[in-house]
């Protein structure tokens, strides 16, 4: 199934039930105006849902319309819980190679996670609104999933069980705050602004033998200025599954119904020492602070900047037929000024 929210001046937005071909929509309010709700009682929701969504794929309700990404809000407007891990370990070993510092063994084995916030995400069509360009503004693409309720301390050889949905995400990252913000040892908070996901959530039954042993196995499109970045496959590289993340996340707690988990950057090393860009016949980036590393690690200094004002980025994902599986987050970065508001 396909799930997307369309804005309509409440918080949570209207649930919509989206076609496979995410050409139509419908509004299915007898089973659940939100996508929470769904969330909140999936055991008993899903099988009346997909009844809907067979029939809104075979042209079968008369009620439904054209499909419009312009309208959507993340699929979940807000939730309770966002923890974005690290997955894609290629990207962390060349932060700390850019800056001659060693990685400790623990990463291969013991998943980096941080708790984002989580209480106000970005439409996939809206500004990336910064009061400054020095924070050093750049996009993370990444995918993530949502979760049913899952129990504390649940192995991951049994967490995937409770994968509800997947997403994608534009991690928003501020690299020129972070430094100062982990030196005061107390994690992510100024430096990680609010993310924003992709038009349509699907269930992993959608991606059929693409998403296999809990990952996905496909390129992950990144395009900045309209020009192509990146695109490393999901599937390689990534060290822990989204099997492992939610078992890590829930390791001294319950999560609830709702719970995303993302997988950090997508990052492949490509056969490479430091993997290379679309245009030297690499599979690029998913963020520009991995471009700017390794041209520390080759050349001394970074030469690529962070995003300016009325810089763009697009992220999406399609199938074996070039065709779209959760819409596109196409942003734009702009300069907020609270007299905006």
């Amino acid at each position: 199934m396909k799930f997307a929210t369309y804005r309509n001046g409440t918080r949570d937005g209207q649930l919509m039930l989206v076609s496979r071909d995410l050409a139509k929509a419908v509004a299915v309010p007898a089973i659940a105006t939100t996508l929470q709700e769904v969330l909140d009682d999936w055991d008993a929701v899903a099988p009346q849902l997909e009844k809907a969504y067979q029939a809104l794929n075979n042209g079968e309700l008369s009620d439904a319309e054209k499909f419009d990404e312009s309208l959507c809000e993340s699929p979940l407007p807000r939730a309770y819980q966002w923890a974005d891990g690290s997955a894609y370990v290629n990207h962390v070993e060349l932060v700390r190679k850019a800056r001659n510092a060693e990685m400790p063994p623990s990463f291969w084995t013991d998943p980096l996670m941080y708790q984002g916030g989580s209480d106000d995400f970005l439409g996939p069509k809206d500004d990336i609104e910064m009061a400054d360009t020095s924070w050093g503004i750049d996009f993370e693409g990444e995918i993530a999933v949502i979760t049913d309720d899952v129990p504390m301390g649940v192995e991951a050889a049994e967490a995937g069980q409770y994968i509800r949905l997947l997403m994608l995400v534009n991690d928003v990252s501020l690299r020129g705050l972070i430094p100062n913000e982990l030196g005061k040892g107390f994690g992510f908070f100024q430096s990680k602004p609010s993310s924003a996901f992709s038009p349509v959530a699907v269930t992993p039954d959608e991606l059929g033998e693409k998403w296999r042993d809990n990952k996905v196995h496909l390129p992950l499109l990144s395009y900045y200025n309209n020009k192509p970045f990146g695109k490393p496959n999901a599937g390689e590289d990534m060290t822990f599954d989204f099997a492992q993340l939610v078992a890590h996340a829930a390791k001294t707690r319950h999560l609830g119904a709702g719970a995303i988990i993302g997988s950090g950057t997508v990052s492949n090393k490509q056969g490479t020492e430091h993997g290379s860009a679309i245009a030297e016949g690499g599979v690029g980036y998913s963020c520009i602070a991995e471009v700017r590393m390794i041209e520390t690690i080759r050349d001394g200094q970074p030469s690529t900047g962070f995003m300016q004002f009325g810089d763009t980025i697009k992220i999406e994902m399609t199938d074996a037929q070039g065709h779209s599986i959760f819409g596109s987050i196409d942003q734009k970065v702009v300069q907020y000024s609270p007299s905006d508001e």
